[in-house]
């Protein structure tokens, strides 16, 4: 499922090896943030570009 405002699109995904929430960037794979939890994968996210 993919989420997204007009800025960011983006994925989440749960890294079950490392017990932590991915946020992908859509447009670009490569891109991922990692959190404790959601909001904190997507802010990181948001950070990284």
């Amino acid at each position: 499922m993919t989420f997204g405002n007009k800025v960011l699109k983006y994925r989440v995904a749960l890294d079950t090896e490392k017990n932590l929430f991915m946020a992908i960037d859509a447009n670009n794979q490569a891109n991922v943030a990692y959190g404790i939890t959601i909001t904190q994968a997507v802010k990181k996210l948001k950070k990284s570009i």
